[in-house]
Formats: structure tokens, sequence, C-alpha cells
């Protein structure tokens, strides 16, 4: 089944809102890359029960982008029943991913797929016409290899890169090197709407938002990390939100209507009010908010031990989020108040609390964005933690275990052994993934509005 996306003559013509940035005059660094307009995704891709594939080389294989794919399915739209497996491979091209694509991908049967190439495949030097006809050789043929197997396809398009790599450095400039990934991101464009298939624009954000950051925080803020090219958490935040609004998200997490004239409210679905009394509301809720901030300890690794809420660090997802619209496009959890009648009001959310005016409460506050740490957190993190173990293990399942050690065996052997050895790890597989099972749960907090 594909994925129905306009066609390449609609792409030209398509003027949505992030066509129209890509072309505005007060963002000549993108009008520059001579960028074909993307529409935006048309409605949910994502059906319910969906095993998604998320396919790329070294970027991917960070397991960093993925894992915030990965909690943002398991917690934010737990009753999609998505599941997830990354297939990240450092220096892989199309072609490389083609080769094994049988073998580590599709034994899994994938339902969805994403893809994260280009970076490579554009060698690190100024485009030229014949890496353009190969990577769209390759890319079509990943395309189509999928949907042989009835796996809908999201082509994402290579990121950029803030320095010349080591082995190329004093022959290319930055600005060579990004126009040539700009022109292989045209071309996945051009495949998505060839093939019918999903697009994720992944290199304009990453331009303007690594341009962003400089300009916020620095010329040593570096949204694609120490060597240029793979980011930290940050950059990684920006590649998720391409990924996860190209998948179709809307972001309606949670709505919360309070009438502060008779403890009333209403709430969303995946929620549910269990007892209002003197402006203290408890709810139970299936749907999480997307936690950038977490307990510290937890998930060290995912909230860096110093510093984990400094938006200067580009190790850190908040500071990505200042960068694109994540919060406001993908994580709203929105608390708003009827028949306000004092000027400010305090809102206490678990162990937090902020003061917000009665016009802020009547035109809704996004508790997601106020609150870094909120009943959540906690939960959130532990979900983090098992993901990370399951992702870790993807990784090590189809680059280490899923090769024969015996380089001279015979492929009967091989393909006995390789069968031997899948059924045992997908047995470990499935106990990581009861992990993550286990680490859900619904969360019953109180949100407590008082006059000041």
């Amino acid at each position: 089944m594909r994925i129905k996306i306009l066609s390449l003559a609609c792409f030209l013509a398509f003027r949505s809102n992030a066509a129209v940035e890509v072309g505005a005059a007060s963002d000549r660094l993108i009008a520059d890359y001579h960028l074909v307009p993307a529409p935006a995704t048309a409605g949910l891709l994502l059906q319910k029960g969906d095993r998604l594939a998320i396919c790329g080389d070294s970027i991917t294989e960070q397991k960093m982008y993925s894992r915030i794919v990965d909690d943002y399915l398991t917690a934010c739209t737990p009753e999609l029943k998505i599941s997830v497996r990354q297939f990240g491979w450092g220096g892989e091209r199309a072609d490389g991913f083609l080769r094994r694509m049988t073998n580590d991908c599709l034994r899994f049967h994938p339902t969805i797929a994403t893809t994260s190439y280009g970076m490579n495949d554009h060698g690190y030097q100024p485009y030229q016409e014949s890496i353009g006809d190969a990577y769209r050789s390759n890319m079509q043929a990943v395309v189509k290899a999928f949907e042989a197997h009835g796996v809908r396809v999201v082509v994402g398009s290579p990121g950029t890169i803030t320095k010349v790599p080591w082995w190329e450095a004093g022959k290319y400039q930055i600005g060579d090197l990004n126009h040539s990934l700009g022109q292989l991101r045209n071309i996945d464009l051009e495949i998505a709407g060839q093939e019918k298939v999903g697009f994720a624009d992944v290199f304009a954000p990453m331009l303007r938002s690594g341009a962003a950051g400089k300009e916020k925080y620095g010329e040593k803020y570096e949204l694609n990390g120490d060597d240029g090219i793979h980011p930290n958490w940050a950059g990684h935040t920006v590649m998720a939100y391409a990924f996860l609004k190209a998948l179709g998200l809307s972001g309606d997490i949670a709505t919360f209507t309070a009438d502060l004239s008779g403890n009333r409210m209403t709430v969303s679905d995946g929620h549910k009010l269990l007892s209002a009394k003197n402006g203290e509301y408890v709810i139970r809720s299936t749907r999480y908010p997307f936690c950038s901030g977490g307990p510290l300890g937890l998930a060290a690794n995912w909230y860096p031990t110093a510093g984990h809420d400094n938006v200067t660090n580009n190790d850190n997802l908040r500071s990505g989020m200042t960068l694109v619209p994540f919060n406001q496009d993908l994580n709203r959890f929105v608390l708003t108040a009827r028949n306000a009648t004092a000027g400010e009001y305090r809102v206490t959310w678990g162990d937090e609390s902020k003061v917000f005016s009665r016009e802020q409460l009547t035109n809704g506050i996004n508790l997601a964005a106020e609150f870094t740490l909120n009943p959540f957190s906690r939960r959130f993190a532990l979900i983090d933690a098992a993901v990370s173990a399951k992702q870790d293990f993807e990784t090590r399942q189809i680059k280490v275990l899923f090769r024969p050690a015996n380089d001279k065996a015979t492929v009967d052997q091989i393909a006995k052994q390789t069968e031997e050895v899948v059924a045992d790890t997908e047995r470990q597989h499935a106990a990581l993934e009861n992990v993550i099972r286990t680490a859900y749960a619904p969360v019953t907090y109180t949100l407590r509005i008082s006059p000041e």
C-alpha cells in the first residue's frame, strides 16, 4: 500500500506554510539553496499496530533521533500501539542498505519505514550529476524494494554539515558540500513524488536551526556536533521533529478545560478526571507529554548530569526545542480555565508551580512547555532507559549477531546459523520490549489552580 502524496508537478506549485518559509525573503540562507517546496503531510500516516523501521547511516546508528521517535510513540501516542526498530549502520550509503535490507530489515516484516541517507552518498564533495544519478537510482531501488513487500515509506532527506571533514580540509567550502546535500534532498523529494510515498525534510530545518543556534548562543554552538556531521541531542531533536511531522502526528496530547466557577473540568481522550474539589483536579492519564527534562541519575545519557536544563548546551533536548516548534507542533498538553476572576493564578503540577495571568489561562497554557519536571518525568525516564537498551541491542543484533563468525561457512551452513541466531535474538528482543511495556503505565496526578 502506498502513501498518497502530491505529484512532483504539484510539489513545484504547492505553497504550504513550510514552503512559504523556505522561499521567504527574510530567510535568504534557505532560499540560496533553491530547495523545491514540499507540502505538509496530509493526515496521520501511521496506522494502529504499525511496525516502524528507522533506517539510515551512522547518524541513525547514534540512536538519538530514533530514541526520541520511539519514546514519543510509546508514551505520547500509546493508543496507536506502534513498535519501533532502528537499523542504523555507520558509513552506509543507500546502495549499502539495499544490499542488506532483506537480511537485516525485511525479515522483521515492517509495515512502514523511514530512511535517512545522502550524507555518505554525496561523497563530501561538490555536487556532480554522477553523484545525483547514483543516489537517485539507489534510493528508488530501496523504495521499490520496500513497496514490493507491502511496506509504506517516508523518504528522509539528508541533513547538513557545519564543518568540512578533516580528510577533505582545504579542498572544499562548507557551502559547496551543503549545496550538494541540498541537491540530494531535492532528489529525495522527487522520488517521493514519483513513487507516491511520504517525505521528511530534514535538510531545511537543520540548515535553519544551525544558523539560529549560532545567532542565539554564539559561534561555538555546533548543532551538528564536534565533527560537524554527527549531531548532539539538540540536532537530533530537530531531526526527530522533522520525522514526527512527516509521519503526520497531530501533537494534540491533552486538552483540559477547567471551569473555575464550579470545580468542573472536561478532559480529552486518553485522560480521566477522577475528582474536582476546591481548585484541585485529580486526573489519570494514559497519554504522556514528551518530557524533555527528568530526574538526574535515572537516564543520565538522556538528561545530562550537568546543565540538563541549559538551553545554550547543544547536547540538550531543550536546546533543540528552542530552534524548532517541537512543543507547539508535537507536544500540546494544554490547560485552559474559564470564568477566572482573579488577575493571576498559581498552577501547581506535581512538585512544580508557576503563576499565570488570567489572560494566559483563558487562552490556554501548554503545561508540557512550561513545566520541565512534571508528574510524568520519572516514568518517562524509565521508558527512555528501556528504549535505549532495546535500540542498543538492535544494533548488536544486526551488526554482530547476524554476521557469520566463520567466513568459510557454506551458504547452507550460514542459512541454518542465521535461522538459529534470529530465533534466539528475537527472544532477547521480546524481553527488552516487555521492559518498555512494564515501564509504561497510567499516571495519576493533581493539578491545582488557585488565585494569587
